[in-house]
């Protein structure tokens, strides 16, 4: 079961940072690597970032699906919890840009970092509640 935890982990750490490298192609890539004009060559590098996405979260179920029943529960509710909260703030978010309550254009990016940092802080207190 532990070596099988290990490939799973290691499997899901070269799609995520595959995909982030993705990523960093087709966000700079039309900024320092090839002319912002050529289409073709950021379709291929959005196409190519949205293939190893898929194989990300192939890799996150792989890795899910390795959870003994506790960290299912633990992964499941903080997923729940930060979905919840991306919905709810991320739509008052998009009404607030809508109305020019913002003194800044609204970016998906916003959007990321607070789902992302919604995550790591539910799954922290659940593993701590549940240890």
């Amino acid at each position: 079961m532990k070596e099988q935890r290990r490939k799973t982990t290691v499997q899901l750490a070269i799609w995520t940072w595959t995909w982030v490298a993705s990523m960093a192609l087709a966000t700079f890539g039309r900024v320092f690597l090839w002319d912002k004009s050529n289409t073709t060559l950021s379709a291929i590098s959005i196409a190519l970032n949205v293939a190893l996405g898929i194989g990300m979260i192939i890799g996150n179920r792989n890795y899910f699906n390795n959870f003994d029943e506790l960290e299912k529960k633990i992964y499941l509710e903080a997923l729940a919890l930060a979905m919840g909260l991306n919905v709810v703030f991320g739509l008052a978010y998009n009404l607030c840009d809508q109305a020019n309550l913002l003194p800044f254009k609204a970016d998906i990016g916003v959007l990321v970092l607070f789902t992302s940092i919604s995550f790591s802080i539910i799954l922290t207190l659940n593993k701590r509640r549940y240890s």
